[in-house]
């Protein structure tokens, strides 16, 4: 079996563990996500934008850090290029990809975000993340400055992956992951 069929049999278990969740296990992901904002805000003092993802399909909502903090959300772009803008009050249209972003007329570089939280199907006690599979956050951690900031995992705790998931060579280890149960950065 090749490692595009075996994560493809990954996505497909995960996503079905993802579809059972409570909403009331996502709301406690959003709070321990909270509770490490506030702690990372408290140690670094003056951070920059933090960058977050539009959720989709079950994903954990973690949009109300608005409330706290600038947010920056991501934009994908035909060449699977992701880009960071600033979340303003500007209406969101859709990128390539079909989700909510901002288009503003400039982007934001690596070191004017302090964090990025991305979206997981699984994750493992490795920090190998399984995304949807379009490669748009491991394109954007080949360049060591977006690889060198903090990127955390956002997911519940019945999507971590008690065995090690299928590790492709472009696959690159998340800094830690938050759910319900724990922080583990």
């Amino acid at each position: 079996m090749t490692i595009s069929e075996k994560k493809k049999l990954e996505r497909h278990t995960f996503r079905k563990l993802r579809d059972e969740i409570s909403l009331n296990q996502r709301e406690n992901v959003e709070k321990n996500v909270k509770l490490y904002v506030d702690s990372f805000i408290k140690e670094y003092k003056n951070i920059g934008y933090i960058a977050i993802y539009w959720p989709l399909r079950n994903e954990v909502d973690i949009r109300s850090l608005k409330e706290k903090v600038s947010l920056a959300l991501p934009r994908c772009k035909k060449n699977k290029d992701l880009l960071f803008y600033p979340w303003d009050e500007k209406t969101l249209t859709k990128d390539s990809e079909g989700i909510l972003s901002p288009n503003n007329s400039f982007s934001l570089s690596y070191n004017q975000i302090s964090i990025i939280f991305v979206p997981c199907l699984s994750v493992d006690k490795n920090l190998t993340r399984l995304g949807y599979g379009g490669g748009y956050f491991d394109k954007l951690r080949t360049d060591n400055n977006w690889r060198n900031l903090p990127c955390i995992g956002v997911l519940t705790s019945n999507c971590v992956s008690r065995i090690p998931l299928t590790r492709a060579d472009w696959d690159i280890p998340l800094s830690g992951f938050i759910t319900e149960k724990e922080i583990f950065v």
